[in-house]
């Protein structure tokens, strides 16, 4: 009888799921006949994706609740809305940030002979999008794509510490991972360090997120001065002790302004 009844129930979770599928293969399929068509009605845009005209303006209303579609009201047309604007903008940050970044990694690597790597804000996590090994780099560790936590990594603790001070606190007021011995978990101590990290103007880490592993990074800015990325460099703590990181950050500081200039920031 157990059996039967999880059966029934896996059935009725693909179910909901194919359903959920397709609501967002809709929701595509309606953003996409906008950009094509510029503005469009409940009844035209329900022909373009074969459905009920009810079903049509259901989708319409999720949309518009989130900003991607608006309604000319004395027409009823529906056109995209400003919060494609906001979801191209990221994108197009990011593929500003990975071409001009490019450069600007080979010169800091080839400076300080560690690995150099670009990171961005993703959700609750700092995502790595651009990595370059230096001439000195022992291992083929490849931090590419991987997402790593904002208050034990150098690059994250930039973007922590510009965030607004509403969402640093969400996020500093969970219970945060420890990954080693010398991770700092403490909500009231971190908000000093990244206090610091603001004025300073760069982060270090001493095997915060990995045993033998210390960093340092400083916040890459787009041309209104808000800080979109983090540019860093890491290495062995046996040739990055404490007492060479300030050589290094200078170095990472000087980089992430040369590429905030080549974004447009002037400052």
């Amino acid at each position: 009888m157990a059996n039967t009844t999880d059966a029934a129930d896996e059935r009725a979770e693909e179910r909901r799921g194919a359903s959920s599928v397709q609501s967002v293969d809709r929701a595509v399929s309606v953003l996409e006949s906008l950009a094509r068509l510029g503005e469009a009605g409940v009844t035209e845009l329900a022909d373009e994706l074969g459905v009920h005209k009810s079903t049509a303006f259901r989708i319409l209303g999720v949309l518009e609740n989130r900003g991607l579609v608006e309604q000319e009201k004395e027409r009823g047309k529906y056109f995209l809305g400003a919060g494609v604007l906001r979801l191209a903008g990221a994108a197009a940050i990011r593929l500003d940030i990975s071409q001009e970044g490019q450069p600007v990694c080979r010169a800091l690597a080839g400076e300080t002979g560690e690995t150099a790597n670009i990171a961005v804000l993703d959700a609750d996590a700092a995502v790595n999008i651009m990595q370059v090994r230096g001439s000195a780099a022992v291992t083929a560790f490849n931090w590419l794509g991987r997402r790593t936590p904002l208050h034990a990594t150098a690059s994250g603790k930039v973007l922590l510490a510009h965030l607004p001070p509403e969402r640093q606190d969400a996020l500093l007021g969970r219970k945060l991972a420890r990954f080693t011995e010398h991770t700092l978990t403490a909500p009231g101590a971190l908000r000093k360090q990244l206090a610091a990290v603001h004025d300073d103007g760069f982060a270090c880490t001493v095997e915060e997120f990995e045993t033998g592993l210390n960093a340092v990074a400083a916040p890459v800015r787009s041309y209104d001065g808000s800080v979109i990325g983090a540019l860093g460099v890491s290495g062995p703590a046996y040739r990055t002790a404490p007492e060479h990181l300030p050589e290094l950050a200078k170095a990472a500081v000087a980089a992430a302004a040369e590429l905030s200039r080549r974004l447009g920031h002037g400052g």
